[in-house]
């Protein structure tokens, strides 16, 4: 399993305390890092610095797009950020922001980019597991259109 994005010391923090240090590290991180100055500050440490991103998202999806026997690529985005990775998710789920306005969310209409609008993951966990064991395409879980 991987997880993508956020700061990997925060991530793996909160991994430890919700299902424990040992099966924590089973899952790999792909994240931005962190580094921890003594004074106690944070700087942010960018996996793609020159991408206007600072973690482009599309490059820790593609390697698996490109296997001879790709996995389902199920990516869960907010906002700006994960415009790159957009088009290159199998189920592109897309949150929603009431009362705000949602840029992934526009750009995904405009370029035409199927996905599914999800107020949290309580919902959208229905769709994955039906997609996973086969009783959903991936074109039927995109007409949903929202959970």
């Amino acid at each position: 399993m991987h997880l993508i994005s956020g700061m990997a010391p925060l991530i793996r923090a909160v991994l430890s305390k919700l299902i424990g240090d040992e099966e924590a590290k089973n899952i790999e991180i792909v994240a931005n890092d962190a580094k921890i100055h003594p004074d106690g500050k944070w700087e942010i440490l960018y996996r793609h610095p020159s991408s206007g991103y600072g973690h482009d998202k599309s490059q820790a999806i593609l390697p698996y797009r490109r296997l001879s026997n790709p996995p389902t690529v199920f990516f869960f985005g907010d906002g700006v950020s994960d415009m790159s990775a957009a088009r290159h998710a199998n189920v592109l789920f897309v949150k929603k922001k009431p009362g705000m306005d949602n840029d992934l969310a526009a750009y995904c209409t405009h370029e035409g980019i199927p996905h599914l609008l999800f107020e949290n993951f309580h919902g959208a966990l229905p769709v994955v597991k039906k997609v996973v064991d086969g009783q959903l395409s991936v074109p039927e879980a995109l007409a949903l259109g929202q959970v």
